[in-house]
């Protein structure tokens, strides 16, 4: 089969809550990372054969299919199409997979893979059950089929996420360790300069501004829970924010017709769901499918990211699987770095592979749990 090739990976920094980006209009945002990538490599963008990117809330500025509309107005040639995904949290993963699966198949050589959000803009509802398109009407509470599977059950990520750590016995005071850590580690790798090659400034931003460098344990404790009596808090939870990151997968015709150097090589993808009540835990079973498929073992592994959605997600996923936190978002994750839904799978894939060819690792995984109760699994060979 052929192979797909990651040549290029860049995103904007992240814009936190009422913070830098918040004023950009969605379709700029977007367009910000794909030109650059653009920029960057000496070939015609009208080779460019789709553009494929993952956005959710797919309203106001987001609507129209924004993976044309980001070309567009990045100023690329008028010839090249867009699609736009939505997988929920891995719909910027799933769009690395579609285009990668495009020039696996044969049928295409040059595909740009990315996503954005703007949160700022197009809010998730306060109650995080859902976001602001589901304003109109539950896509599910009310179908006569829903309701004779899973009833009225609430279907709520805070839920979930509580769900989950009671399930696997983790403490909110573990839980705040967690995202102390988090923030400690994102604030040791902008301090390094290890994000420098990934993030494209945008409106004079040159870092990710979601980090709180004075992130105390003391300070996470004293934050009241989201539910009461529970373990969820706004510190250890992910943060909504404003991002958009793209990614170059070729095929090795591509490489060899225009003298790309690949950074990385696309060696396993899949996709699994869990019960959509859970939500959350999809990335638990999804990396085990994983590891069948691919015939791998964690072990093999050098790096890891699982997405921060909320801490009990990959505390979780650690437990379960006997992963070291020591392999996993050694970068901080999105507690520190904020979860920009749309985008977050492209930007993580990012984030892994400057990972990687920074500490000398072969192999990432990237999993995230996704709306539905889904997950992505990604494992990439840098080369």
């Amino acid at each position: 089969m052929p192979e797909a090739y990651i040549v290029d990976a860049v995103r904007a920094p992240v814009g936190r809550k009422k913070g830098s980006l918040a004023h950009i209009h969605p379709a700029d945002l977007a367009a910000h990372p794909i030109r650059e990538l653009m920029a960057r490599h000496d070939f015609d963008p009208a080779l460019v054969e789709d553009v494929v990117w993952g956005c959710t809330e797919t309203i106001g500025g987001q609507a129209g299919d924004i993976g044309r509309t980001a070309w567009l107005v990045a100023g690329l040639a008028e010839d090249v199409p867009g699609v736009t995904i939505d997988r929920q949290c891995g719909s910027a993963q799933q769009a690395v997979h579609f285009a990668a699966q495009g020039v696996m198949s044969g049928t295409q050589d040059i595909v740009v893979a990315g996503g954005s959000q703007a949160m700022n803009r197009i809010p998730i509802m306060a109650a995080m059950t859902a976001g602001a398109a589901y304003g109109f009407e539950s896509p599910f509470l009310g179908a006569k089929g829903w309701d004779a599977r899973y009833g009225d059950e609430e279907v709520n990520q805070i839920r979930s996420a509580e769900m989950i750590a009671e399930k696997w016995a983790i403490t909110r005071e573990e839980m705040d360790a967690f995202a102390y850590e988090s923030h400690r580690r994102a604030q040791h790798a902008t301090e390094q300069g290890w994000f420098k090659n990934e993030i494209v400034p945008l409106e004079g931003l040159d870092r990710d501004e979601t980090i709180r460098p004075g992130t105390t344990l003391e300070g996470l404790a004293s934050l009241n829970p989201v539910r009461e009596g529970g373990r969820i808090t706004a510190g250890n939870a992910s943060q909504n924010s404003d991002c958009a990151a793209a990614l170059l997968i070729v095929s090795e015709r591509a490489l060899k017709e225009h003298n790309l150097k690949p950074r990385a090589r696309i060696h396993h993808m899949s996709v699994r769901a869990d019960n959509p009540v859970w939500m959350l835990t999809g990335p638990i079973n999804a990396t085990r499918y994983a590891m069948q498929k691919s015939g791998m073992k964690l072990s093999d592994i050098d790096l890891f990211e699982c997405n921060e959605a909320f801490a009990s997600v990959p505390m979780a996923w650690m437990k379960e699987l006997d992963i070291p936190h020591e392999k996993v978002n050694v970068q901080g994750g999105a507690i520190a770095l904020g979860h920009p839904i749309g985008s977050t799978g492209a930007k993580l894939m990012t984030t892994l592979l400057n990972s990687l060819e920074r500490t000398g690792g072969r192999y990432g995984l990237q999993t995230m749990c996704e709306g539905g109760g889904q997950a992505n699994v990604t494992i990439i060979e840098r080369l």
